[in-house]
């Protein structure tokens, strides 16, 4: 039987992208093929530094995911989905996918982009690309949202989305004044976009 490496299994708000404000279980797994620093390297563009913790976790079976789930969420069935990391797209099957759409409606992906996982025949699909254009996998999403600095210029994505996001890098746990307002001026001069900014941190939940 297949098992999955999982860091961890919550109920929560989505905090930000188009869906923010909507209660989820997020199933977080453990690893990633990345490694997002401040300063640009191999695996990391620069310029934010990743504040996740998915690197522990512990082996569990499909069954042991949904139960866990479903406890979670008090059996609720207006409850979503959320697969997030790390990379999910290196460990999530259609399997799984299906075996949680019998009791969660949407379920959905937080990926990097360097995984394609159409296959996984998912509700929601949010890329947040971490590497060049040229790198990403995964073209076709429901929404895309780019993490900018202070200074960074406005994105041209190879990703065909319903929603084109800009989220302001947070600094610690706030947003600094003059990358909120860098981040408001590229949505303003750029009306394809919206500003997404990480509403969970300001609403102090996970």
């Amino acid at each position: 039987m297949k098992t999955f490496q999982v860091n961890e299994i919550f109920y929560s708000l989505q905090g930000e992208g188009i869906r923010a404000g909507t209660a989820n279980v997020f199933i977080r797994f453990t690893g990633c093929n990345l490694r997002c620093s401040v300063e640009p390297g191999p695996l990391s563009p620069g310029g934010f530094d990743c504040d996740t913790e998915f690197m522990s976790g512990r082996k569990m079976d499909q069954g042991d995911i949904v139960r866990e789930a479903l406890k979670c969420s008090n059996g609720g069935t207006d409850v979503g989905i959320v697969f997030t990391g790390g990379e999910p797209g290196l460990q999530v099957t259609p399997e799984l996918v299906q075996a949680l759409k019998a009791y969660f409606n949407p379920v959905c992906i937080e990926t990097n982009g360097t995984v394609n996982v159409d296959k996984l025949h998912l509700d929601w699909i949010t890329v947040s690309p971490k590497v060049a254009e040229h790198a990403i996998e995964q073209i076709i999403a429901s929404e895309v949202k780019y993490v900018r600095g202070y200074g960074q210029g406005i994105p041209k994505p190879v990703i065909q989305a319903g929603f084109y996001l800009i989220s302001p890098a947070f600094d610690g746990g706030l947003v600094q004044h003059r990358t909120m307002e860098w981040c408001v001026a590229l949505v303003r001069d750029n009306p394809k976009w919206r500003l997404s900014v990480q509403q969970h941190k300001l609403w102090n939940v996970r």
